[in-house]
């Protein structure tokens, strides 16, 4: 790859920016709205961590430097006329400063709700509970009780599963399995297992 070319094809503003929508790899939810200049590209391209220019600091910024939710680069498209950048990447954690996972969740028109993946949303959150702790949160407490309580919730979860099973309740047993996979999940985060694991696991015995 000529980062060199790349960056020659790109049609850049006065100010010596082009603006980049940013994208979930698995997801396909458009995360943020940023702004690259050359050398923010070059980095990005180079590492395969992204980076920015934050025209408020007039300083270049790598995402998740001080939060800890990086995004890596998966996919750097430019337009047809050249003057605009899309990213995909895998998030990591949550992608907006508020603790969404997105910085466009303020719904205005919706007539038809986007998929989403949304057990990778949870693992993502999850693993920003882990990372940057919030009071009052009962993830929070899972991870500062540690291994054994987490084991003893996932024990309780899959009995409840069970319960639910034997009553013949579909309501019942989807509310529990519910429970089941987010601690599942949280046990996941706490051992550093990843979805992609599972996935690769999966597609191997498949």
């Amino acid at each position: 790859m000529n980062i060199d070319k790349i960056i020659e094809e790109i049609n850049f503003d006065d100010r010596g920016l082009v603006p980049a929508v940013v994208q979930d790899v698995d997801t396909k939810k458009v995360l943020m709205l940023a702004y690259m200049n050359k050398e923010s590209i070059r980095k990005t391209l180079e590492e395969k961590e992204i980076w920015y220019y934050s025209r408020s600091r007039q300083k270049l910024w790598k995402k998740g430097e001080t939060s800890g939710n990086i995004q890596r680069l998966k996919g750097f498209y430019y337009d047809c006329d050249k003057d605009s950048i899309l990213l995909l990447v895998e998030q990591v954690g949550v992608a907006c400063h508020t603790g969404e996972f997105s910085c466009f969740f303020n719904e205005v028109v919706s007539e038809k709700k986007e998929e989403t993946d949304i057990l990778k949303e949870l693992y993502d959150l999850i693993s920003d509970r882990k990372e940057n702790p919030k009071e009052g949160s009962y993830t929070n407490y899972l991870f500062e009780k540690g291994l054994d309580k987490i084991l003893k919730k996932v024990g309780e979860e899959t009995s409840e599963v069970i319960i639910g099973a034997k009553n013949k309740n579909k309501e019942e047993l989807v509310y529990e399995i519910s429970d089941l996979i987010y601690h599942l999940l949280v046990l996941m985060v706490n051992e550093n297992v990843t979805i992609e694991d599972i996935n690769r696991e999966l597609i191997r015995r498949r």
